[in-house]
């Protein structure tokens, strides 16, 4: 499956849903920064403020901070446990605010543990307090004991209640910001995007109709953005143009084949008063190739415009009655018989592709062995002999118009190496291909391929 989207507005859609992302991602990076600077700040004031309250009223001889109660209690040593997890930045937030008011310390230390009995009733117990609105205090997920050294006169240590939620409710926060960001910002986009591609749509249906030669060419509607109005304008006037060139060389083409048939015509009969039989049989067969010649040139020419429509037909059918014209010759060419596969193509041109591989096949392997195979997405003809092959380097260069090798086949079993470029350009034209392979054992395997559908 691909997870990267083919189509404009899918990848229109993808990056800026992307960059959408990196941006609340960044936002809720610099969103979670300040609200822990600023739960930090909001912790650390009310512990440095009710410090420095209860040292400067112990100076002044008002109150003595307790050494085995109260909120704020001193002993000679830290008594916050080595195993609980430590706040640091909480500890420097607090030495930041104790220093405003005043107060020194030597060390910091911090402790997280959960809320206990104790704690409950101290809580309860400051409530209470005379001048104080009795409420049920809320119960603390966590306790946050604090140990502060003062120089030369131990620790002061205190416990506050603690809330670590790790930021998730500012996650969900952002995140269904993030969703009705997408819905306001996406759904825009992707009408947007499909508005702009509309035309690009048209314009590559309209290439691949011309190309091949589905139909008369028409103009593609001019429309969308500027940019790619402009490239539907020159579009349109590229496919005038084209059209026009080959108007032009189909005239052209047509001038030839009369200039030229005309005198091979007059040879035919002038060869007639010929008295040997032999020579006139041997004057006879030039001309015929001649003909051939000529008829594969004009057609290798002319591919591109065919002049025959698309028509429904049976596959299996039109192979076996090529086959049959062979066979009618008494050359040796078998056929496996294959059900009905309706198709649309051009019989005419499908029928000459396939005859060329067959002479070739006849012509360097003394016969020809046909399968018709049809698979889900694809139609392939094999065409297969038990000649001396290709070497594997000259494969491709075989398709070439008027290439011919020399080492295995010659001017006297050989044409004039237009049978395969013919073949393999009907049959481009039609969406498919030709392939070559040599088979194991010697021999050649030709195997034209179609799409289904």
């Amino acid at each position: 499956m691909r997870l990267w989207p083919r189509s404009l507005a899918g990848q229109m859609a993808v990056l800026i849903a992307l960059a959408l992302f990196v941006a609340q991602a960044v936002n809720f990076g610099l969103a979670l920064r300040e609200r822990g600077e600023f739960r930090l700040a909001q912790a650390a004031r009310p512990v440095a403020v009710r410090i420095a309250d209860a040292i400067e009223r112990e100076a002044q001889g008002i109150r003595p901070i307790a050494r085995d109660r109260g909120r704020i209690r001193r002993t000679d040593r830290s008594v916050i446990p080595a195993a609980l997890p430590r706040l640091p930045d909480f500890a420097a937030e607090l030495r930041e605010q104790l220093h405003e008011q005043g107060v020194d310390a030597q060390r910091i230390d911090t402790g997280v543990r959960g809320w206990s009995a104790a704690d409950e009733a101290m809580l309860s117990r400051r409530s209470s307090r005379p001048g104080r609105l009795r409420r049920q205090p809320e119960r603390p997920p966590l306790a946050l004991l604090v140990a502060i050294e003062q120089p030369g006169r131990g620790w002061l240590v205190t416990v506050v209640p603690w809330n670590d939620d790790g930021g998730m409710h500012l996650f969900w926060r952002l995140f269904a910001q993030t969703l009705i960001l997408y819905g306001v910002v996406l759904l825009p986009v992707l009408w947007i995007a499909r508005r702009i591609s509309r035309p690009l749509r048209d314009l590559t249906l309209a290439a691949q109709r011309f190309g091949r030669g589905q139909g008369e060419a028409t103009a593609v509607p001019v429309r969308g953005p500027a940019d790619i109005a402009g490239l539907v304008q020159s579009f349109n006037a590229l496919q005038l143009r084209v059209i026009a060139m080959l108007d032009e060389k189909d005239r052209m083409l047509g001038a030839i084949g009369h200039d030229l048939r005309t005198p091979l015509a007059a040879l035919r009969v002038r060869i007639e008063s010929v008295e040997d039989d032999t020579d006139r049989a041997r004057m006879a067969d030039t001309i015929a190739e001649m003909n051939r010649t000529l008829d594969d040139i004009l057609s290798l020419a002319r591919m591109g415009r065919p002049s025959e429509p698309l028509t429904e037909v049976d596959l299996a059918a039109l192979v076996d009655a090529v086959v049959e014209d062979f066979r009618d010759l008494g050359q040796e060419v078998a056929f496996e018989e294959a059900e009905r596969l309706r198709m649309r193509l051009r019989p005419s041109l499908i029928r000459r592709a396939i005859r060329n591989l067959i002479e070739n096949a006849v012509k360097y392997g003394g016969g020809a062995e046909v399968r018709l195979v049809a698979e889900a997405t694809a139609v392939r003809i094999e065409v297969a002999d038990r000649g001396p092959g290709i070497p594997e380097e000259r494969l491709g260069d075989v398709f070439e118009a008027f290439t011919r090798l020399e080492t295995s086949r010659n001017r006297d079993t050989g044409g004039i190496g237009l049978g395969l470029a013919l073949a393999r350009t009907i049959v481009r034209e039609a969406g498919g291909d030709v392939r070559l392979a040599n088979r194991d054992g010697g021999g050649l395997c030709a195997t034209i391929e179609l799409p289904r559908g």
